[in-house]
């Protein structure tokens, strides 16, 4: 049994090696907003439980017991994420807070009924992947919408990182998970893309904000406007 602090920690360890691939005490502590010596003693705590090791000079890791301790509340977050958002009629932007308490809950078998009820999704409503109980992730093929060529056909399948500020932003460019778009133009001067819908406006994203999406071909060649 865990305490909330505890699965807080190994949450964020689990996003940082994700993510960078190292954890240091300083970068767990700015995650969490918490002081580097309270993470020194709470990381301890769970090297001697067995769910983290120590290695000098490069952080720490999780072992295989941690892991799967991380990968279920991802799990559990994802799911009231998606319940949020699909039953609850939540905004994407709104429900992070919310699932960061809700993640916490222990029952397995309410988790498993979650999933079940939502029709066990693949992703949650920013395109992130929802593992199973098994903490296996689905696969998909995905690309930085700053990487596709001019006349690319692309379905937007995930927001990396992203902040309620970010999550606004596309909301009022009416941009969200599944929408398929043409890559009509991009600009040199500031590397900013012009995105074009089947029907409506063409939809202009800073480079910033394309940096931020990950994509997928949806297997038709677009015409592009240049």
């Amino acid at each position: 049994m865990l305490t909330r602090s505890e699965e807080d920690h190994i949450k964020a360890v689990h996003a940082l090696l994700e993510v960078g691939g190292s954890a240091s005490t300083t970068e767990v502590a700015e995650r969490l907003g918490t002081k580097a010596s309270s993470v020194t003693v709470m990381l301890k705590k769970l090297a001697d439980k067995g769910l983290m090791k120590h290695e000098p000079y490069y952080g720490v890791k999780l072992t295989a017991k941690g892991k799967a301790a991380a990968l279920m509340l991802v799990r559990k977050h994802r799911l009231w994420e998606t319940f949020l958002v699909d039953r609850l009629g939540f905004g994407w932007e709104e429900v992070h807070e919310v699932a960061e308490q809700l993640e916490h809950v222990r029952s397995t078998k309410l988790i498993d009924s979650l999933s079940e009820y939502l029709g066990n999704p693949a992703f949650d409503p920013h395109g992130d992947p929802i593992p199973d109980r098994n903490g296996r992730f689905p696969s998909r093929s995905t690309v930085l919408l700053t990487d596709c060529p001019l006349g690319a056909a692309i379905r937007i399948a995930a927001v990396q990182d992203g902040s309620d500020g970010l999550l606004q932003l596309l909301n009022r460019k009416g941009i969200g998970i599944g929408m398929e778009l043409a890559v009509a133009a991009r600009q040199e001067f500031d590397g900013s893309v012009d995105l074009q819908p089947a029907k409506g406006a063409t939809i202009t994203l800073s480079a910033m904000v394309a940096a931020h999406l990950l994509v997928e071909a949806t297997g038709t060649k677009a015409k592009s406007s240049h």
